[in-house]
């Protein structure tokens, strides 16, 4: 497989802790020593649920975006949500900050 179709995904939610999740998003840009895009999917995904009270799924939107902006600001350049619409502006607004070098 040629290596600029490989993307590296840490299994955010894929049988871990609510704190093993946490510490995965923190610690996202150790990934980058790869040399790989990251990719994460952290979109309404149980650790968001417990971490806000019990959340149903329906209900963790604004979880998503703040796991979606953390994840950018630690050097993901993939993101995997259900909500496209709103978490493409969440993005498209922390690229803005994190990595835009022209200001208006």
């Amino acid at each position: 497989m040629a290596r600029e179709r490989i993307l590296v995904d840490p299994g955010f939610g894929f049988g871990k802790t609510v704190q093993q999740n946490l510490e995965i998003i923190r610690r996202l840009r150790e990934l980058r020593v790869l040399q790989l895009p990251v990719v994460i999917g952290p979109s309404r995904k149980g650790t968001i649920g417990r971490v806000l009270g019990g959340l149903p799924v329906q209900e963790r939107v604004e979880g998503t975006a703040a796991a979606v902006v953390v994840a950018i600001i630690n050097g993901a350049d993939v993101i995997r949500v259900h909500d496209v619409r709103v978490m493409t502006r969440v993005a498209r607004m922390t690229d803005a900050i994190v990595r835009s070098e022209q200001g208006e």
